[in-house]
């Protein structure tokens, strides 16, 4: 891979995320951890207070010859409600904000390009947080591959299979 790039997405438990983009070709890394917030080196349960200011996040590695950003954010708006404020199914709190953040000011205005588009989908507005990135926090490892080791547990069974399958429908 020559030139690798990387977009670093919240959307709701990363363990979400992390199952769907590993399935994408042309991404090759994709590590679920902690942006967005004001604290060092978070764990998850300071994540998960609250009070850390982080989201829970996956930093997604890909060949902008084989996927584009576009392709990525496509998905990405498909797999959650980005119109749920601070919200995705069960989960709730600022730590599973819908999210998404920039690395540079023409990442962002992209970024923000494709929220213009995707509002068109939804009734609502898409609440999504446009934020600069600034520092990213790898989570537990635990936290790692977690749909690929717990496949058949339900929370996978219930959460994670359904955008898996969504997927495979997109990519038809």
């Amino acid at each position: 891979m020559q030139n690798p790039q990387t977009l670093v997405l919240g959307a709701g438990c990363f363990w979400c995320l992390d199952a769907v983009f590993k399935q994408c070709p042309g991404v090759h890394l994709v590590t679920s951890g902690y942006s967005g917030g004001e604290t060092n080196d978070p764990t998850y349960n300071e994540v998960c207070s609250g009070d850390s200011g982080h989201a829970e996040v996956v930093k997604v590695d890909y060949d902008p010859l084989i996927i584009g950003q576009n392709q990525l954010l496509e998905i990405f708006f498909a797999m959650h409600d980005p119109t749920s404020l601070n919200r995705q199914g069960n989960d709730f709190g600022t730590q599973y904000r819908s999210i998404v953040c920039y690395q540079d000011e023409e990442q962002k205005q992209a970024i923000e390009a494709s929220i213009e588009e995707y509002q068109k989908n939804f009734q609502t507005p898409i609440v999504t947080q446009v934020a600069e990135f600034i520092k990213f926090y790898p989570a537990e490892a635990v936290h790692q591959n977690y749909y690929q080791r717990n496949s058949s547990h339900g929370y996978c069974q219930i959460m994670i299979k359904p955008k898996l399958d969504k997927l495979l429908q997109m990519m038809l």
